[in-house]
């Protein structure tokens, strides 16, 4: 990841709600442009390139155009593990059980928590590695390639790594010098990477504009769709002129996912307005959207480990449900009959086995479907704008995202997912008072850089010690929280 000392130390609560308040306050609603939701694809580099997998991948009937991944690793690389995340999925210290995530793949697929790996076929990747990356280094982007050869055709991959690029987004006339990783991890490395991403992914295109841009910026609500879940209160939007005019369905959809410590409040506009997509977007009708991770996040990067939520790599990830909804907004519109994603989900009503899940309505909605960790657990459409979910387990915490269906059953866009635990009982939780030291030792939590974080919560305990007490909650198989019994 870009400047990845894992400092694990968070910004204020109040001092990150303020500025995502003011930022909100000044930014517009996405809009609705009636883009080709044919032509929707997505890339992203070192955590966006893992997160740009895992939108691939999970969401395949979305981004059916494919992926560009610079500097990633396979899909659910890390299995929630920040141990993995920075051990094998980084350093390659260790192997990457590839053929165990393509197993998973393939389970989650058949679950229903994630799209069809059909899809995957008529799809396209391109991937870089630059020889001289030593934070995320070529033996992973190797492993991606063979996990993507189990669902891509051989003929429809691009692997580019023969140049010797530091772990940066790589550019022909911006940035530091090729080989060197530094902030803003943007490298003049003489080598167009965004359009050669593009081309790929789309075909030959006209040629890019190197003059003024002819359309616009836009910083738009993010907030409408995230909920938070490390996410700015604002993204950005490049428009074509011609898709603000109203091309429509002419036009398509790129996703552009930034880096650790490269989002807005980081960098400034550089990755959004200086990594050249912009140019290649302008003369070919490319939608852009550069979704935006907030300094409350870890380190500003996109969860591709587990940080925010254990659900992270499937359609009912909070991230993931939210970039999945940008698309569906800028691909509605334009006459399409896909419904908007529900608003308003929260849980309520928490007993040790059930939870009432409630909504907003949807205009044109005659039912929702509601899915439980990416699995629907409604066995008919729920009418009313409600649902209480039963068989849970005692003291646990679950995700929940809902869809709105039309008349003929059609689903629309899936909301951000709201997430509650079930009360204690007969079963429940466990809970552990000791040393920040003893819990590591006992693994019920891990240290990093002299803090102490609870394994599967992720949640911060203070220093590694013997001296700080703190007392943990076991709510599931190796989850923990920060809690009583």
């Amino acid at each position: 990841m870009p400047a990845m000392n894992w400092n694990w130390k968070r910004l204020a609560m109040a001092a990150a709600m303020a500025v995502a308040a003011q930022g909100a306050a000044a930014a517009v609603p996405l809009p609705a442009l009636g883009a080709n939701p044919a032509e929707v694809s997505v890339s992203g580099l070192s955590a966006g390139g893992f997160m740009a997998v895992q939108l691939h991948v999970a969401y395949s009937a979305t981004f059916k155009r494919g992926a560009g991944v610079v500097a990633g690793g396979p899909y659910y690389c890390a299995e929630g593990s920040v141990l993995n995340a920075t051990g094998r999925c980084m350093t390659h210290a260790s192997s990457i059980p590839v053929s165990t995530l393509v197993s998973t793949t393939n389970s989650w697929a058949a679950s229903g928590a994630i799209d069809p790996v059909s899809n995957l076929t008529g799809s396209k990747v391109y991937l870089f590695s630059g020889t001289s990356d030593n934070t995320v280094k070529q033996p992973v982007m190797d492993d991606l390639k063979t996990y993507y050869q189990s669902f891509v055709p051989a003929a429809n991959t691009v692997y580019k790594n023969n140049l010797g690029a530091g772990h940066a987004m790589v550019t022909d006339d911006y940035g530091g010098a090729c080989a060197t990783t530094a902030s803003p991890y943007i490298n003049n490395c003489g080598f167009d990477l965004a359009g050669e991403i593009l081309k790929h992914l789309y075909g030959p295109l006209n040629a890019r504009n190197n003059g003024t841009l002819g359309g616009s910026f836009t910083e738009f609500n993010q907030g409408e769709f995230s909920g938070g879940s490390g996410m700015a209160a604002t993204g950005w939007l490049y428009t074509p002129a011609a898709c603000a005019a109203g091309s429509g369905n002419s036009c398509r959809v790129h996703v552009v996912l930034h880096g650790c410590k490269q989002n807005y409040t980081d960098v400034g506009d550089q990755y959004v307005k200086k990594t050249g997509y912009n140019r290649w977007a302008d003369t070919n009708n490319i939608v852009l959207v550069y979704p935006q991770t907030s300094t409350a996040a870890t380190n500003s990067c996109w969860d591709w480990w587990g940080y925010g939520s254990v659900n992270y790599a499937k359609k009912s990830g909070p991230q993931m449900a939210a970039v999945k909804a940008m698309v569906d907004r800028l691909t509605g519109g334009g006459g399409g009959s896909a419904l908007p994603a529900p608003t308003g989900v929260g849980t309520s009503g928490a007993t040790s086995s059930s939870m009432v899940i409630g909504w907003t309505a949807v205009a044109g909605a005659s039912g929702y479907n509601v899915y439980r960790g990416g699995s629907k657990v409604n066995a008919s459409p729920v009418a009313g704008t409600s649902y209480t979910d039963t068989g849970l387990a005692p003291s646990t915490s679950y995700s929940w995202t809902v869809t709105g269906l039309t008349a003929a059953n059609v689903e629309g866009a899936m909301s951000t997912a709201a997430t509650g635990t079930t009360t204690g009982g007969s079963g429940g939780g466990t809970c552990f008072t000791a040393s920040n030291y003893a819990h590591t030792v006992a693994g019920r939590a891990y240290a990093l850089w002299g803090l102490t974080y609870a394994y599967g919560s992720g949640q911060s305990m203070g220093l590694w010690n013997i001296y700080v007490t703190t007392t943990l909650k076991q709510t599931g198989p190796n989850y923990y929280v920060i809690g009583s019994c």
